[in-house]
């Protein structure tokens, strides 16, 4: 077992100051220098945060928080980083021993990666489009070729997207000009470019400090949003190429801090919506492209409690809305010229969430969920200008896997072919055309798994667990069948996430085969919190009934262990963000449950932080924890945020990371969590922190240096688990 040195008051004095002035890459090779520096010492100390009492009284309950001196919005305070600083080489030092183990997982997980491979082209008028990697290369390339001479490439453009869910680029209607979002330090505050797309040159000067949502409103215009002071999408622009960004007209803006701005644009190409949406409440504007300078006009109107979407086709307006009564979405239509005529063309099914609508020009498709699993159903729609008043079933697809993941992908409006994105636990991300006349499916492109990896060594399989109050709880688990014994002695991962009604579908990950090659199980419990089993699942694992969250992963592991799929010597789990929240709160009421913990970006200083109107996105999450300024919700919630629950009790071996510049989590909340631990907790096992300097919430950008904090990862959880030399 991993096991911490001896802990010293105080903090440590061996780590030197840096030199002022010095830039974030600076800092990360200096903490690098001075880590190597350490593991040449024979011992080192525990790094031990000040304690320097702050005192927090609401409702008459006075909270003390030792560490509350770690928050620093600038990022900027010398005591801080060298705290950081100090954490970060104490996790290098402890972890100098697995580097090899290190070394070789990351060897093993990039050796399976076709690093020079283009993705599946996307057809958009005379042109294909795709995004191409090149050997070596931490970022993509941007490609187009022309339809008629594919073999060619004709533009080729770079960026460097951060966090998984980049910005895509945007190509304009005439194919004519490119516009991209970047950024490059984590923050999420985004430059977007313009380019010409033949000769590669700048059109115009860059627009700064803007989120990355950029939609086209004809061939010389753009439309974009910004942010307020608490990083908060408010405000909607629209920018006409070659003129300066300060004569922008503003569209709208939300003053309610309770809503953020979302854009996006109709299959159609012809109008953009620009939503306005808190957690309960989404209302939507339109924008008609043809005549950009009329402005936004109300399409759903704002009601409190109802949540619209939008698309067009043809002389209709396709919504999708939901409310209390129809919690699982419905779909309506609307005459462009009489919006408030609605006709209902797909009532509420109780157990059927609807969950995204795509349209074309003959076919209405919706990505629905049924029993915890994603599926697609096709309607006939009438042809455009007749009565819209029916759907004719055009059936749903079938899915060879028990579980996995099914995610919508651009289409041609035109067109009756369905591009979509499926994967499984065992099945690498595969891109389908769908002809939605003829029934037929055509493979167009799957990633590629180098290494000799083969599908059919790998079962994946779902168990339902009972939760205390006897709801049946979906786990999706993989597992190499000639590798597992299913007695009780097999290591097994278990990841968790569980809140915005976000749905952690089974999904393949490449590097994940490093665990299972080694006899690793691995498991997603879907809790209360999620998405995945309808809006009624969400409800019940939020505000007052958060704890329902916890208390679902917790059975989920205890499933897990009565079925004999490991023991709690050999349980290990994840999760990040809101699910750091998860991580941080059933260790301190079930640590004895667990062998190592993972906790990445954590969410777990939520009483401080929702009290805090301040601090970027507060706000807006009061309707998903709870307004802890209502004394029911200041009991609640404190009864379960993890920093405000840390005991004098043994707990097991973690690894907590944060990033410098994240936005969504502040690093304070990770390394205050940190540091309370080090100073209650009762064992020897050991806590690690790793804290980006240079990163955000999404941690590092380039490909490869994802791969190197997965490599990290699975070498602490090994380590911790005492199976270095029988697993490597």
């Amino acid at each position: 077992m991993l096991r911490e040195s001896d802990k010293k008051e105080g903090t440590v004095a061996v780590i030197v100051q840096e030199e002022e002035g010095s830039s974030d890459d600076g800092c990360t090779a200096a903490v690098e220098c001075r880590a190597t520096k350490m593991i040449a010492s024979s011992t080192m100390e525990t790094p031990m945060a000040k304690k320097v009492k702050h005192e927090m009284e609401m409702f008459g309950d006075i909270r003390v928080d030792n560490y509350y001196w770690l928050r620093d919005d600038s990022r900027s305070d010398p005591q801080v980083l060298d705290y950081l600083r100090q954490e970060n080489a104490y996790t290098h030092h402890l972890m100098s021993d697995t580097k090899v183990l290190e070394d070789q997982i990351y060897s093993e997980i990039r050796g399976r990666l076709k690093e020079d491979d283009i993705s599946a082209p996307i057809r958009r008028g005379p042109y294909y489009y795709y995004e191409r990697t090149l050997e070596g290369k931490e970022y993509v390339q941007h490609c187009r070729s022309l339809v008629a001479n594919n073999s060619s490439i004709a533009s080729v453009y770079d960026t460097m997207p951060t966090g998984p869910d980049a910005p895509p680029d945007h190509v304009s209607p005439n194919n004519k000009l490119v516009a991209y979002a970047e950024e490059t330090k984590g923050d999420e505050i985004y430059t977007i470019y313009v380019i010409d797309a033949e000769s590669l040159t700048p059109v115009g000067n860059p627009l700064v400090g803007v989120t990355s949502e950029i939609e086209w409103a004809g061939d010389d215009a753009l439309v974009y949003t910004t942010r307020d002071e608490i990083l908060r999408p408010d405000k909607v622009w629209l920018h006409k190429l070659g003129t300066e960004q300060s004569l922008d007209p503003c569209l709208y803006h939300e003053k309610d801090d309770m809503f953020s701005l979302d854009l996006s644009a109709s299959e159609s190409k012809k109008f953009l919506f620009v939503g306005s949406e808190s957690k309960i409440t989404r209302f939507v504007f339109y924008l008609d492209i043809s005549m950009p300078d009329n402005g936004l006009v109300v399409l759903t109107p704002r009601v409190d409690g109802i949540e619209t979407s939008a698309s067009h086709r043809g002389n209709h307006f396709f919504i999708k809305r939901r409310s209390d009564e129809c919690f699982n979405s419905e779909i309506l239509a609307c005459p462009l010229d009489n919006t408030s005529a609605t006709t209902i063309l797909l009532p509420h099914r109780p157990s059927i969430k609807i969950q995204e609508m795509q349209l074309f020009n003959d076919h209405l498709v919706l990505y629905e969920r049924e029993n915890g699993l994603p599926k697609i159903t096709i309607y006939r729609l009438p042809a455009i200008g007749e009565p819209l008043d029916r759907l004719q079933d055009g059936g749903t697809m079938q899915l060879v896997d028990p579980i996995y993941s099914l995610d919508s992908s651009e289409s041609q409006f035109c067109s009756s072919i369905l591009r979509f994105r499926y994967s499984s636990m065992r099945t690498p991300p595969s891109v389908y055309d769908y002809d939605m006349n003829s029934g037929i499916s055509v493979l167009k492109k799957i990633e590629m798994v180098l290494g000799g990896f083969d599908s059919s060594n790998y079962i994946t399989e779902r168990q339902w667990a009972t939760a205390a109050d006897g709801t049946q709880v979906p786990i999706s688990i993989v597992y190499r069948k000639d590798l597992v014994k299913l007695d009780g002695s097999d290591p097994l991962l278990l990841y968790g996430y569980g809140s915005y009604e976000v749905c952690i579908d089974p999904y393949f990950k490449a590097s994940r085969l490093s665990l299972l090659d080694r006899g690793f199980v691995f498991a997603v419990a879907h809790i209360r919190g999620g998405g995945e089993m309808g809006r009624p699942w969400y409800e019940n694992g939020k505000l007052l009934k958060k704890k329902n969250t916890f208390k679902d992963f917790i059975a989920s592991a205890e499933y897990l262990i009565e079925k004999k799929y490991c023991s709690k010597e050999k349980l290990c789990i994840e999760g990040r963000s809101a699910g750091g929240l998860l991580i941080g709160a059933v260790i301190n009421m079930r640590p004895d449950l667990f062998k190592v913990a993972v906790a990445g970006v954590p969410f777990v200083d939520v009483l401080t932080t929702m009290l805090d109107p301040t601090i970027p996105l507060t706000t807006s999450e009061w309707e998903e924890w709870g307004d802890p300024r209502k004394e029911e919700f200041y009991y609640y919630m404190k009864s379960y945020s993890p920093v405000d629950n840390i005991k004098a009790q043994n707990y097991p071996a973690i690894l907590v990371t944060a990033g410098l510049n994240d936005t969504r989590v502040m690093y304070s909340e990770p390394a205050k969590f940190v540091a309370k631990l080090r100073d209650m907790k009762t064992d020897d096992n050991v806590l690690l922190f790793k804290c980006e300097l240079g990163a955000g919430h999404f941690s590092k950008s380039g490909r490869f240096e994802k791969l190197q904090e997965d490599a990290f990862t699975y070498a602490f959880i090994m380590k911790a688990l005492n199976t270095v030399s029988s697993l490597s």
